[in-house]
């Protein structure tokens, strides 16, 4: 089967056609963008970290399969820790890209924590195991998100545990890094009782329903691809979109159409970093993983084909058992999340037997990634998180007291960073 109908290879070869027409212009992210910003987007996490004098260190890990993966950690020794996992094809550096001044990463650490960035594997920073060979050994590349949730977070959360010396953490987990702790969760769940709260950020659980106009290629795009391969790894060279100003425009239409459009959260002056930072490689099975629950609108495991009676002992891949999630669980979602539907997202609340804060954003344009990338998200969304998790840190509310936060989006607005963690009592 090819891919798509005549209509999108239209589509394709006319994006293709206006970068050619446009690749004369020389000079043009000089001319367009900060040199501060060209410069962040050839820093890895621990450059940037640096960049900004903030303590930085790396530590590896290695799973039970034997995955080596890569943990950045920005530095409070004797604080309490806090776990925080990136997105599909992402990275560590999702959490602190947006400057000291935006990043989620920056905050908590600002607010007195031990911060830990993860790196899920295959991605730039965790692209290696004890045997295999990413570059030659295809069984390097048979995962998905399932063994992000059950391998590479109880290695992550183990590690922080063993360093810190404490025996529970606080996670943070944006679109698959919330997929995969409630793999984790449900899967194992003995680690429920390491966590003090598992904030969910775009929780990309159940997709019936998803608005990604995208959805019907991207099942036909499974198709034709293969599985267990290496998927969009990374580069340090800048992609085609940035080669003018009408490239920029056709390629943030796209990705308006994948994760719904809001231009006033966009930070524009940030796309060389954003670009240079992302995608950072994963697996094919991720991608396909997620085009099956959207087939099935089921929570499972991945779909094996004609291996399920092997794998599992029956024809179709069993549920995950999201009934074992005992860690409190907050929910951060929006109301234009084209991967996150608010029926999925409520879908999922009810199935979990510990949400403690369900916390739908007013804010009728916010996306998938206003939250993390927003430019309001440190005023708008941030403290009311670290209020929460600080209530929850303590052993959650007592006397039967409501779980509402003290620090509204609405009062939040106008503050500095400063007063910010001033009001929410740090």
């Amino acid at each position: 089967m090819q891919l798509g109908s005549g209509r999108w290879t239209c589509i394709r070869s006319l994006f293709w056609l206006t970068q050619l027409w446009t690749a004369g212009e020389t000079g043009f992210l000089e001319d367009h963008f900060p040199a501060s910003v060209l410069e962040e987007a050839k820093l890895t996490t621990v450059q940037l970290l640096a960049k900004y004098k903030y303590p930085v260190e790396t530590h590896t890990v290695t799973t039970e399969d034997k995955y080596v993966l890569q943990m950045h950690r920005i530095a409070r020794p004797g604080a309490k820790p806090v776990l925080l996992m990136h997105g599909l094809l992402d990275s560590s550096a999702t959490w602190i890209l947006m400057g000291p001044h935006s990043g989620l990463g920056y905050f908590l650490y600002d607010a007195g924590y031990d911060v830990w960035l993860g790196n899920s594997r295959g991605n730039r920073y965790s692209r290696s195991h004890v045997k295999l060979n990413p570059n030659t050994d295809k069984a390097y590349w048979s995962f998905s998100w399932h063994e992000i949730g059950y391998y590479d977070l109880p290695a992550l959360i183990d590690a922080v545990l063993a360093k810190t010396g404490y025996q529970k953490l606080s996670y943070f987990g944006h679109s698959q890094g919330s997929t995969s702790f409630f793999v984790m969760a449900s899967t194992r769940p003995e680690y429920n009782a390491k966590i003090n709260l598992m904030s969910a950020l775009g929780p990309v659980v159940y997709m019936g329903n998803v608005q990604c106009e995208f959805k019907e290629l991207a099942y036909r795009f499974i198709n034709i691809l293969e599985e267990g391969r290496e998927l969009l790894p990374y580069s340090n060279k800048f992609t085609g979109c940035m080669m003018s100003e009408t490239t920029i425009q056709t390629c943030l239409y796209y990705v308006w159409k994948a994760i719904g459009k809001n231009p006033a959260e966009f930070n524009k002056t940030m796309i060389p970093a954003m670009l240079n930072h992302l995608p950072c490689g994963g697996s094919s099975n991720q991608f396909i993983h997620y085009v099956q629950l959207y087939k099935s609108d089921r929570f499972c495991a991945y779909d094996h084909a004609k291996e399920n009676h092997r794998i599992y002992g029956r024809s179709k891949p069993p549920d995950y058992p999201l009934e074992k999630v005992t860690a409190p669980v907050a929910i951060y979602y929006t109301h234009n999340d084209y991967l996150n539907a608010l029926k999925d997202v409520r879908r999922l609340i009810k199935r979990l037997p510990n949400v403690v804060e369900d916390h739908l954003y007013p804010y009728k344009r916010w996306n998938h990634i206003d939250m993390t990338w927003g430019i309001s998200a440190r005023r708008l969304a941030h403290p009311v998180m670290l209020e929460v998790m600080r209530r929850y840190e303590a052993g959650g509310p007592q006397n039967g007291t409501d779980l509402t936060t003290t620090v509204s989006p609405v009062e939040t607005a106008n503050m500095t960073t400063e007063t910010v963690l001033k009001a929410v009592g740090t």
